[in-house]
Order: C-alpha cells, then structure tokens, then sequence
C-alpha cells in the first residue's frame, strides 16, 4: 500500500474542518497523525503519513490542495550512522515512537526509520552525533 509523508499547514479559517474525517471517508485512506499544532483562530500544522490506494492517495492530494491547505512532502528525516552509535542507550528514553529501540541480550542500539516522526529529541540527547537531520 503506498504511503506519503506530508505537512499540512492549515490557514486559521480551516482548522475547524474535518479534513482528516474526509480523507477517511471520502478516499479511503488510512491517516497517521505523526505531530501537530492546531491553535483556534491561528495557522496549524500537522504531520501525517497517508496510505491507500494510489489513486485515492492522488485524490486525497488534490481534496487537500483544492482547500487551501498547504501540502508539503516532509522533507526532514533523520538519519542514524550506526558507524558513529557506540550502543550508549540514551537516545532510547528521548524517542517518543520507539524508533530507536535496543536489543536487551546484545545491548544494541537499532532504528526503524518508518516509526520515525523527526521529532528530533535524539539528536539533542546523541553525545556522539550518531544521528542527524537531512533536508
């Protein structure tokens, strides 16, 4: 099933709209919040990771353009260099979506890039850089 990784920034006339409501109902497509800001009266933004069927990605792309909602693909990633990780644990706590887990027995440190939101708390925790933002 095909997946996109978007922003969507909201003007303040549509953060009451039930945008999301009508990419489920409308096209069938299965919405991920990822990270959010929605403020009454002020521009929002979400992160959200939207899969279904190609065309109803298409037609959900294009339901959201035709709104006035700003899309984006999301441009940040983060990027771990297992090169540089020497296994310390400290970002594990720091992940809010378990992206970065450690293997108890061996006491590595792994990173599964699609639980990531780009929340970039790991990268504050790192002491040796071992993960990064690419834009």
């Amino acid at each position: 099933m095909p997946k996109k990784r978007v922003v969507l920034t909201f003007p303040p006339s549509l953060v009451s709209q039930p945008v999301t409501y009508h990419l489920v109902k409308d096209y069938d497509l299965m919405v991920n919040i990822l990270r959010g800001v929605v403020t009454p009266n002020e521009e929002s933004g979400l992160v959200v990771e939207l899969s279904g069927a190609k065309h109803a990605l298409e037609g959900g792309m294009k339901y959201l353009s035709e709104t006035g909602i700003h899309v984006q693909p999301l441009g940040q990633d983060i990027k771990w260099h297992e090169d540089k990780c020497t296994h310390c644990t400290a970002c594990i706590p720091a992940c809010p979506t378990q992206a970065l887990t450690v293997d108890r027995e061996s006491m590595e440190v792994s990173f599964e890039k699609d639980k990531c939101i780009a929340c970039e708390l790991c990268i504050q925790i790192c002491p040796y850089r071992a993960l990064e933002i690419q834009f």
